[in-house]
């Protein structure tokens, strides 16, 4: 009922506004032509609105990453994801200090040569260096740039897996399944015409390399070990991303999909960390006013396409870990075979 008062509010003042403005013109009219004429006194607070409101907002972008920037993600922990941060950072100090300058400069500029009598505008037609200054440096930067994130698209995109852990994530409305290749580390043939049962994967068990795949509800990962993981979707096009990793790629009904990381930082590690501690501490306080129990840190890998009614709670848990722990675990899971044969 609030939001509902709020909004009618919000539209009668909207109305009341437009028809104040046409009272203002229809006056207007109704008195006839009129010369105007602007003065330099007209000009001078013209220009002081402008450049009072200019640097405000020039001075309140500075001041919204004071104020929102403890939201941003922490560093990645993964080995690539170094990398897109340098990217990242190294364009974003460009793109701000050149708006710094340049929003300032146009402001002060605006105020310091505002109309005033008798003040004639310098007309030229054409200037060679001015042309070539302001063509060959962003040019010049722009390519810097490109080469830079070709590099880094290249590092990311095209490494070399032969070491690399064999994992599936599987997309269906509005959950994830994790499967893991056995110690052949090889994954069995997935259609989706085998689904069915236990088999929601649609896992082909004529395949003997899928006897010792692994299928469960959690992923877990090992520190400083490259994985590979491949993604499927039964239905839509969903988007797996993994936001502490650095990490996103799209699940497309039909194909496969992959991409491969090295995860550089365990689960327990996170939540030792100075600055997560703070984070969560945040989080679990405005929890708190809501009357929520307060949560530990996880990874968590989501969907960041926008597949339907629930997919806000499109989410898996995931888990790094030692080499030991998540032997552990693994030795704890069932085979894809076990289960089929259990069945």
């Amino acid at each position: 009922m609030t939001t509902f008062l709020n909004f009618l509010i919000i539209v009668l003042t909207i109305i009341g506004i437009v028809q104040i403005v046409r009272i203002i013109e229809i006056a207007a009219k109704l008195k006839g032509p009129q010369d105007k004429i602007t003065t330099d006194q007209d000009n001078r607070y013209n220009a002081l609105a402008m450049l009072i409101v200019g640097l405000g907002f020039t001075a309140f972008v500075a001041y919204s990453f004071k104020l929102w920037g403890h939201l941003v993600l922490p560093d990645p922990v993964s080995v690539h994801g170094e990398g897109i941060k340098m990217l990242w950072d190294t364009t974003m100090i460009l793109i701000l200090v050149t708006f710094f300058i340049t929003q300032t400069l146009l402001f002060v500029f605006a105020y310091k040569y505002r109309g005033r009598e008798g003040n004639t505008a310098l007309f030229q037609t054409h200037n060679n260096k001015l042309e070539l200054l302001w063509t060959s440096v962003p040019a010049f930067v722009l390519t810097g740039l490109i080469l830079f994130g070709l590099s880094t698209w290249n590092k990311t995109m095209v490494p070399d897996t032969t070491n690399a852990k064999v994992m599936e994530v599987y997309a269906q409305q509005f959950n994830w399944t994790a499967r893991y290749a056995g110690d052949d580390n090889q994954l069995g043939k997935a259609h989706y015409t085998l689904i069915g049962g236990i088999n929601t994967l649609g896992v082909d068990e004529r395949d003997t390399l899928s006897h010792d795949d692994v299928v469960v509800r959690e992923i877990h990962l090992v520190k400083d070990q490259q994985v590979l993981m491949k993604f499927r979707s039964q239905d839509v096009i969903h988007s797996a991303y993994l936001p502490h990793f650095n990490v996103q790629m799209n699940c497309v009904p039909g194909m496969s999909t992959q991409f491969a990381f090295t995860p550089t930082k365990t689960t327990k590690e996170m939540r030792e960390d100075p600055e997560m501690i703070e984070r969560m501490k945040f989080i679990n306080e405005a929890r708190a006013k809501k009357g929520e129990e307060a949560v530990e840190f996880d990874y968590v890998l989501l969907c960041n396409k926008i597949c339907g009614s629930a997919h806000y709670n499109m989410q898996i848990k995931v888990i790094v870990e030692t080499q030991e722990e998540f032997d552990v675990w693994m030795a704890e899971q069932d085979t894809f075979k076990t289960l089929v044969s259990a069945q």
